[in-house]
């Protein structure tokens, strides 16, 4: 995957796929942690909420996860695919990579939902990506070098730049 200078910590395509379907599960596990957590703890009698929240956590922490693994899987695929195909590195892979991992992901309720999945999917990526990008060129001018002051050898110091009268 040749391409830009920030995606040379990535790994290559074949295991970026795993690496980020892992890394999505992870994510979708933790976050789901908390949030099946709060929520089981939330709604269940006094007395009851530490367990409540502790049950919750059981069943549907591991379905959250499974949820963002396959999302980050077939992110990556599509991904891959489009780097391979275009042999170019560039945000529109990830924004059309988007739009098409929502597409697929909302068929099975049908073209609309597709449609409206795959939208949403490239416009959240589109989001992010821009996100980046603006990050990215906001951080890199502090790193931007400065030119040093010339000092002239024969001008007496403390009179450089001073202009006569």
């Amino acid at each position: 995957c040749a391409g830009k200078m920030a995606d040379f910590d990535r790994a290559p395509c074949p295991w970026r796929i795993v690496d980020d379907a892992g890394a999505a599960f992870s994510m979708g596990c933790i976050g789901g942690s908390i949030f099946s957590y709060w929520k089981g703890y939330r709604n269940s009698p006094m007395g009851m909420r530490v367990k409540g929240g502790l049950s919750a956590l059981k069943i549907r922490a591991p379905i959250i996860g499974g949820n963002f693994g396959v999302w980050g899987g077939m992110f990556s695929t599509f991904e891959c695919t489009l780097i391979a195909v275009r042999r170019k590195e560039d945000p529109w892979n990830a924004i059309t990579s988007g739009a098409l991992t929502g597409a697929v992901l909302a068929a099975r309720g049908g073209p609309a939902s597709a449609i409206m999945g795959g939208v949403m999917g490239g416009v959240i990526l589109a989001l992010i990506e821009g996100l980046q990008i603006t990050l990215t060129k906001a951080q890199s001018k502090q790193f931007k070098p400065v030119l040093p002051e010339m000092v002239d050898p024969n001008v007496p110091q403390g009179t450089q730049g001073a202009h006569s009268r």
